[in-house]
């Protein structure tokens, strides 16, 4: 593949991805939300690699970052949204990306739902946490605390994202499939 192609094809699903980051339903309360622009980021790891598949992320990011800052929460989620995203993404590079079979997709897709939610623990902990409670006055230790917010509503939304990516990329998946063949490598 042509450098040139490869370029379009990452500002394609770079633009589709920032498209997709429009579209998010919530769960649970207002500030968990789940958005499927991580379907474009998969389809750029399928068709590309896993270095494509970062650059679709870090432009998707800065496209939200430029054209569709919403302050704080964007400034707080937007970077562990993308240290997320891209944990799930390794999971698959890393287990389903060589050898593209239905138990492979399964053992990725727990790999990196568990992945996802451990770093999300991690961020939401030491990152996400001290900053609301900072610069939006919005201390989650003395609303829920903090075990209760993390073990009731941080863990169970982020093993339910990550079913959710990996049965919305699995549809996807299977519906392209025939036009993916052509472009992967």
């Amino acid at each position: 593949m042509t450098n040139t192609r490869k370029l379009t094809l990452v500002a394609v699903l770079s633009a589709l991805s920032f498209i997709l980051m429009f579209y998010q339903f919530s769960f649970l309360i207002d500030f968990f939300k789940i958005d499927l622009s991580i379907v474009a980021i998969l389809l750029a790891l399928v068709v590309l690699d896993f270095k494509s598949a970062i650059l679709v992320t870090l432009v998707r990011s800065v496209l939200k970052l430029a054209l569709n800052n919403k302050g704080l929460e964007t400034i707080v989620g937007l970077p562990i949204n993308i240290i997320a995203v891209l944990v799930f993404v390794l999971a698959f590079a890393l287990i389903w990306k060589k050898e593209q079979t239905t138990v492979r997709f399964l053992i990725a897709s727990v790999v990196g739902t568990l992945g996802l939610t451990l770093a999300m623990l991690i961020l939401n902990y030491a990152y996400a946490i001290p900053l609301y409670a900072t610069f939006a006055n919005f201390d989650i230790s003395k609303i829920l605390g903090v075990a209760n917010y993390l073990f009731a509503m941080v863990i169970p939304f982020n093993l339910l994202e990550g079913v959710v990516f990996a049965v919305a990329f699995w549809l996807i998946y299977l519906l392209l499939k025939p036009i993916l063949i052509k472009y992967e490598k």
